[in-house]
């Protein structure tokens, strides 16, 4: 089946695999050929793929991705999102760096508003650290 990855910078991936892992609002969700039509949203959280039937967990590929919306149909999944950070483009020490700095905002936070956006930048920052290790 077709993976397309759209992000607002472009098309992070639009090639065949056997199987996504999808994290959804309501759980994730695996994705094989043939699932039945779907429309549903996206979590920030990590995207799984595997290419070939065959493949071994070891040959996964992750994707750190930011929210978004998912359509799924028989031979396709389509998924858009804000971002979506590659394992491999994921540089550590930045991120590190970044999510230290969305805790500060955070604990200096003098609204709920404020507090929600810290909260969303550690939650995006973590995943990033989650697929790059």
């Amino acid at each position: 089946m077709n993976l397309q990855l759209v992000t607002l910078s472009g098309i992070a991936m639009d090639e065949e695999v056997y199987e996504v892992i999808i994290p959804t609002s309501s759980c994730e969700i695996a994705v094989f050929p043939g699932h039945e039509p779907l429309l549903t949203i996206a979590q920030t959280g990590a995207l799984t793929v595997r290419r070939e039937r065959s493949d071994i967990d070891k040959q996964l590929e992750f994707f750190a991705i930011n929210g978004g919306v998912v359509e799924i149909e028989p031979e396709r999944i389509r998924i858009l999102v804000d971002e979506a950070d590659s394992s491999e483009d994921i540089i550590e020490a930045e991120v590190e760096k970044a999510l230290a700095l969305a805790k500060k905002q955070k604990s200096e936070a003098k609204s709920q508003v404020e507090i929600n956006k810290a909260q969303d930048l550690i939650d995006r920052q973590a995943v990033k650290l989650k697929v790059a290790g």
